[in-house]
């Protein structure tokens, strides 16, 4: 383990031969500088984890020193001794970002104790810059990749709104990156290093939402043996996105309202009214609108949630930017994988580019990964790509119906057609049509007994 170095700036060479002395036997590396002008060549052009200086000296004092080193590398942390010590001067060394202020003469267990403090504090600190950087760097705009003008007006806007703790409402078809997009927001606020807590409001059902959502007591329903924090409480002081918003159920949706509006709830079972300080970012991947006018999701509700609303265009409307996401996952799977994938041909790239991509980036994405699983190519050409990519052809978009056919049979060919056209995608054919997916299943259903009584 490297050493920490430690800079000590005394005027007064036996007690800083002293200090030396003390803090080499405790396995510090020891720097020595007689005035402030000596510290700042150092602090230049060596790397020191604390100093130790001196209140009064020639040149330029300790107060003087204190705010140049802060300035320099705030990261350093500084201990204060002075013989001359008053409660102002100390006052005003802490406020400058002096760790301690410590009088003379030295206690040598004081001063130990304090360094060692000192450097704790320091690593810590150390160590939350280099997961935020870490983080920033996991959900940086870089990954969300992105040159076509509707992109650009997005980026444009998180980076507007992030500082921001307005609530935020994010519409985009499944796979054009929401969560991505809710990432970047987070991770560029004041609430970075807080929690960001997800839910995915469609996998929970009726019964349990309330309880992941709000947390319940013990004893509040049968298997609640012990008590338990919800994702409101989970989220204090950070983020809570709500994925899939539209799913939750009215008699929820109240409860929602509660907390946007006042901040505070009881968990399911309680009475205790519990306040939290969070942002909410929403997602759907339906027209919220639409679904307030289906007398589905509360009017004031979504008015509450769609304070800044972020609107995600489908892979297919930004055609131009498939090569730059087809080049930046075969650099990220070369990467994962130990790869040395070349790139993509121009004849492959082109069909890339005239596919529709119903799963939108998602789907592309985990195309390239099954395509360098299973080829390892040196380059990805035609043969590489899935049958559906390659037999492509645009679907049609009208479909044709003799005049007297009975409403059931257009009814059923509509819905045929619309499956083919999204490729068997039942939510993606579900949006187009304007009816719920349990709808889909069920005129399926009535499809097939229709077939089997017909045969």
């Amino acid at each position: 383990m490297e050493k920490k170095a430690i800079l000590i700036v005394e005027d007064d060479p036996n007690v800083g031969e002293s200090i030396r002395l003390l803090l080499k036997k405790k396995g510090y590396a020891i720097r020595l500088a007689s005035n402030g002008k000596e510290a700042l060549h150092f602090f230049r052009h060596e790397m020191v984890d604390l100093m130790i200086t001196d209140l009064v000296m020639p040149k330029m004092d300790g107060i003087e020193l204190l705010e140049a080193v802060k300035a320099l590398k705030p990261e350093t942390e500084v201990i204060v001794i002075s013989a001359q010590g008053t409660i102002e001067k100390a006052v005003q060394a802490m406020k400058l970002g002096a760790f301690d202020f410590i009088e003379k003469p030295i206690n040598p267990r004081v001063i130990s104790w304090v360094i060692e403090r000192a450097l704790e504090k320091q690593t810590l600190v150390l160590q939350n810059r280099d997961l935020r950087l870490q983080l920033e760097d996991k959900f940086h705009f870089k990954n969300i990749i992105g040159k076509s003008e509707k992109m650009v007006k997005v980026f444009e806007l998180i980076h507007h709104i992030a500082p921001y703790d307005s609530s935020v409402l994010i519409i985009g078809e499944s796979g054009t990156g929401k969560e991505l997009i809710a990432n970047a927001i987070h991770y560029h606020s004041p609430r970075a290093t807080m929690p960001f807590i997800k839910v995915s409001c469609a996998s929970l059902s009726e019964g349990i939402i309330e309880s992941e959502l709000f947390g319940h007591e013990k004893g509040a329903f049968t298997g609640a043996i012990t008590s338990r924090k919800g994702r409101f409480e989970l989220a204090h002081n950070g983020t809570l996105f709500l994925d899939e918003v539209e799913d939750i159920p009215p008699s929820t949706q109240i409860k929602l309202l509660r907390v946007l509006q006042e901040g505070e709830f009881e968990r399911v079972g309680g009475n205790r009214t519990i306040k939290i300080n969070i942002r909410i970012i929403a997602a759907s991947n339906r027209d919220l609108q639409e679904v307030v006018r289906n007398g589905n999701f509360r009017e004031d509700l979504y008015y509450r949630l769609n304070v800044v609303n972020i609107r995600l265009p489908l892979l297919k409307d930004r055609r131009e930017d498939i090569p730059f996401l087809v080049n930046f996952f075969i650099e990220k799977y070369n990467k994962r994988y130990h790869m040395t994938v070349k790139g993509i041909s121009q004849r492959a790239m082109n069909l890339f580019n005239d596919y529709q991509w119903t799963g939108n980036v998602r789907e592309l994405e985990n195309t390239i990964e099954s395509i360098l699983v299973i080829n390892s190519p040196e380059v990805i050409d035609i043969q590489h790509l899935p049958q559906e990519i390659r037999d492509f052809k645009e679907s049609p978009e009208v479909i044709s119906v003799k005049i007297g056919t009975p409403l059931e049979e257009v009814e059923r060919e509509i819905l045929i057609q619309t499956l083919r056209a999204t490729r068997g995608n039942k939510r993606r054919a579900a949006q187009l049509l304007g009816i719920n997916v349990r709808t889909i299943h069920r005129k399926m259903e009535e499809i097939e007994e229709f077939s089997l009584t017909s045969k």
